[in-house]
Parts: C-alpha cells; sequence; structure tokens
C-alpha cells in the first residue's frame, strides 16, 4: 500500500447501532489494522431533527465491546477534530461557496410547494420529476434568475439551498474496489441539495470535505451508498482534490436471504440486531448480543464472513488471524445471508474456549441459588457441561441436579427407566454405593459396573433409573461424574428418594 491507510466509520446518531453497521465498522478495522493505519470515528450528526440522546457514546460503547476501538475521534486523539459534523458546520458554508463560484453548484430558491406541483405535474404524466439539466433554467433558482433578482433573494434573506450542477451529456467511469469499473450517464443524475435552507450541510458535501481534510485515503461503507459515488466523484473533481479509493459492500439479507435485514426480523425470529442492549427514548428494549449471552468474539468472527471469505475452508479466526487474512478483493459484490444458527454455532466454539473459572463466575453472578455455594466447585461443574451449552445462560437447565436434588422424575423418562424389577434392583444398588470407601469417579465405575457384570444385569436397568435419582431426567453428563460431585451422602439419599417413590 503505497499511501497512508486512513479510513474511517461514520454513523449517524439516530439510534442503536445495527449489526450491519458493525460490519462496516469492523471491515474498515480490518484493513486499516492490516496496513498500519489509522481507524477514524466521525459522527454524522448533521440532521439534528433525527438525532436521539446517548446514540452517539453507545456507538462508541458497541465498537469497543466487540474489541474493535477507534484510533482517532470524538475524544480520542483529536488531530482533524473535531469529530462531529455540528461541531464543524461553519467549515461547510464556505466549500459550498467555493462551488458556487467555480459554477459547479447554485442556490436555488424553489418552495417545497412548488417542488410538489411539479412532482405531481409529472405523476400525471407518468413520469419522474428530476431536478437537473433538463429542466433547471425553468426553476427558481440562480440559474434561471438574474444576477439582480438573486442578490435581491438573498439580501432580504429568502429561504434558498445550494445545488450540484451535474454534467450533461457524459460519461462518468469510476472504479469501486469491490465491483470494478462502473459507467454512469451523467444525463441521468439529479442536482443534488448540498447545503440545506437550515444552514447545515447534507450528508454529501459533509462527508466529502470531511474525508479530504481528514486525509481518508479509503472510503469503505455499504452498498446502499453505491448510487451516491457519481456525485461523490463528481464533487472531488469540481474541488480540484484527489478522490479516495471506494469499497461498497455487500448488504446483510434477512434470514430468508431476501431483502435487507431488519429489527422486525430480529423481533420476529427473537434473535438480536444490535450489539448491545437499547432503550429508546419512548422506552422499548430492544435485546443486545452482548445481553444475549454471546462473545464479543464470536460475533466478530461471524461477521467477518458476511460478505467476505479468506478463500479456505477455515472459519474459526480471532481477530489477529482476520487482521492478517483480510482483503477487499475477497469481498463478495452479492448480498450476505444472516443465520441465526450459524452465529450460535460461533458462540458454541467460543464457549469451549473460556476458562471454567471465567465462566464459573459469570454463571454465579446470574444465579442467586449459587451465591453460597464455592466457585471452585461451580467451575468443577461447567467443566463437565459446557460442552453441551451454547449461552452461560444454558448452564442452569444443563447443571441444576449439581446444586439441587430432583423434585420430581420426568414423566416419560421414568416410564422407559422403570420395570418391575427397578426397585429390587436400585435397593441392591443403594447398598454397593454404601460400602464404596473410596468414593472417586473410579472406583465408583469399576465397583458398579462391576456388580452389575456380576450379577449380569442389562446396564440400562441399573444406569437409566440411576440417573433418574440423580438428575431427575435422562441427560447430563456421566453417572460417575456426577455422583463424584455431589459426593457420597447426597447420592445415597437421592438414590433412596427414588426407592421410595416407585
Amino acid at each position: 500500500m503505497s499511501k497512508q491507510v486512513r479510513v474511517r466509520f461514520a454513523p449517524s446518531p439516530t439510534g442503536p447501532l445495527h449489526i450491519g453497521g458493525v460490519r462496516t465498522a469492523l471491515f474498515n478495522y480490518l484493513f486499516a489494522k492490516k496496513y498500519n493505519g489509522t481507524f477514524v470515528l466521525r459522527i454524522e450528526d448533521t440532521d439534528q431533527n433525527r438525532y436521539v440522546e446517548g446514540a452517539e457514546q453507545y456507538i462508541i460503547d458497541s465498537l469497543n465491546w466487540c474489541n474493535i476501538p477507534f484510533d482517532e475521534g470524538p475524544g480520542k486523539n483529536e488531530t482533524f477534530g473535531p469529530y462531529r459534523q455540528s461541531e464543524r458546520k461553519d467549515l461547510y458554508k464556505q466549500y459550498a461557496d467555493q462551488l458556487i463560484t467555480s459554477g459547479n453548484a447554485y442556490y436555488a430558491f424553489d418552495t417545497a410547494d412548488e417542488l410538489n406541483t411539479k412532482r405531481k405535474e409529472h405523476e400525471a404524466n407518468k413520469e419522474t420529476f428530476i431536478y437537473n439539466w433538463h429542466n433547471r433554467l425553468e426553476l427558481n433558482n440562480s440559474l434561471s434568475l438574474s444576477a439582480e433578482a438573486v442578490k435581491a433573494k438573498l439580501d432580504s434573506g429568502e429561504d434558498y439551498v445550494i445545488r450540484f450542477k451535474s454534467p450533461q451529456d457524459e460519461t462518468l467511469r469510476l472504479k469501486d474496489i469491490i465491483r470494478g469499473d462502473i459507467k454512469i450517464d451523467t444525463n441521468v443524475l439529479d442536482d443534488k441539495v448540498l447545503f440545506k435552507s437550515d444552514g447545515m450541510p447534507t450528508y454529501h458535501l459533509a462527508n466529502i470535505v470531511d474525508d479530504h481534510l481528514m486525509e481518508i485515503s479509503h472510503v469503505i461503507r455499504g452498498e446502499e451508498w453505491l448510487p451516491s459515488l457519481a456525485l461523490h466523484y463528481q464533487l472531488y473533481k469540481a474541488f480540484g482534490w484527489e478522490s479516495p479509493e471506494f469499497a461498497h459492500l455487500p448488504l446483510i439479507l434477512k434470514p430468508t436471504g431476501k431483502g435487507k435485514l431488519s429489527k422486525r426480523d430480529g423481533d420476529k425470529l427473537g434473535f438480536p440486531v444490535f450489539p448491545l442492549e437499547y432503550t429508546s427514548p419512548d422506552g422499548d428494549v430492544s435485546k443486545g448480543y452482548k445481553e444475549e449471552g454471546y462473545f464479543a468474539d464470536a460475533v466478530i468472527n461471524f461477521l467477518s464472513f458476511l460478505g467476505w471469505n479468506p478463500g479456505t475452508e477455515q472459519e474459526i479466526f480471532n481477530l489477529e488471524e482476520l487482521i492478517a487474512a483480510f482483503d477487499l478483493d475477497r469481498v463478495n459484490k452479492a448480498g450476505a445471508r444472516f443465520d441465526p444458527d450459524k452465529i450460535k454455532w460461533f458462540n458454541h466454539h467460543y464457549m469451549q474456549e473460556q476458562s471454567n473459572d471465567a465462566l464459573a463466575e459469570a454463571f454465579q453472578k446470574n444465579h442467586t441459588e449459587l451465591a453460597a455455594i464455592d466457585v471452585n466447585y461451580i467451575s468443577l461443574v461447567v467443566g463437565l457441561i459446557k460442552e453441551r451449552a451454547t449461552f452461560v445462560n444454558d448452564f442452569w437447565d444443563l447443571s441444576h441436579y449439581f446444586f439441587t436434588a430432583p423434585e420430581s422424575y420426568d414423566e416419560k423418562a421414568s416410564k422407559k427407566a422403570f420395570k418391575d424389577d427397578t426397585k429390587s434392583i436400585m435397593t441392591d444398588v443403594l447398598a454397593v454405593v454404601s460400602n464404596i470407601t473410596d468414593f472417586e469417579v473410579e472406583t465408583l465405575q469399576t465397583e458398579i459396573k462391576g456388580w452389575i457384570t456380576k450379577n449380569e444385569i442389562g446396564f440400562g436397568k441399573v444406569m437409566m433409573p440411576l440417573r433418574l435419582a440423580l438428575v431427575g431426567a435422562l441427560q447430563g453428563p456421566d453417572v460417575f461424574d456426577i455422583m463424584f460431585m455431589i459426593g457420597k451422602n447426597e447420592s445415597i439419599k437421592r438414590i433412596k428418594k427414588l426407592i421410595d417413590t416407585i
């Protein structure tokens, strides 16, 4: 990479950060780190009507939880600050004026009513109204009015916007790292508003000015911005600036593969679409991956495969491996289907890599029933059951019998385990267990299996009711591990209770 890599993630603080936004931030982060570059966070809050209090901090907290923190941004290494567009608004007007002076933009005084009338006239003729070269000389703007009339309107304080003057009869030849060469006929482009009547720039102007002033080398953003590429290229040309390289990431699709993933899809199918839990200003709470029990490493590993592949069969990547393997040339054009089961698969994998002690602490913290229990014992339990778990929240259902004796027995399992001679057999098993002094796993296994073999009893006739006595259901790890963990007295107590129940 010949030039210094500087990339930016530029979300709007209008609510929680969608998982698609996290994927965009991740790809920017991976690209920056691969080339020893800088990952910049810029808050694009030019639309003050949609601004949501706390959304900016939510974005920062989300990036930090995902372990992809920004290098430069609000309150951090502010080399090119400020990093909130609302704090930069004074500088955008001078660039809009520069475009006016160079003839690349013009004042437009059309009112909302005037534009609506034009749209309705076009709709009546089954046409689409586009404000550009073919009609701008007929509309209320500085191209159609005399210089005196324009000055009078400006001096009187009449509302106006500044529009970009799209060229006529030209073909733009654009390049995108992911999508290759793109050709655009300028005749189909509209004259976009660059500066609004409220004194704030639109996304298009602020975006270009900030990327230039912050020396952004590569713009890696979502596919939804692809229609803006032509305007952005033209703005760079109009200012006489070198354009950054562009890469437009594929959409993240619904689990069905049809349409863009939305919050509604998550609500409907029961999975989060936000990294952290979010409470809206009206009190609506949305699920977050963190609070639902996902590990950040699992979320990042899963998201990295939404639109990118390493070209190998490897699926498990830690962050350092992702940085080494990542390449924009291996990002797909086609949309990536969001698979809620696949992210669970990743979480299950990362669960197994967690230390039993760390998981035990999280488990104990989540359950008041465990508050008085030695965390070292809980850690041993976790080691026996975590292979069957996807989330820490699964632990209680998988292990409750290590902490409390079953109060009842699964009905279906009882019908399967209880035979006419079960009571007699379990009474003999109780005697065997009572006589074992060295209550270790290997001893228990040797003594009980030896007794079963010696008496020529089917293993199922003993082991199923024994498991039922200990667990209350036909589930769980090895029976002898359970007996060792709960101890001799508790094992005898539970076997006796089963005998009395039959």
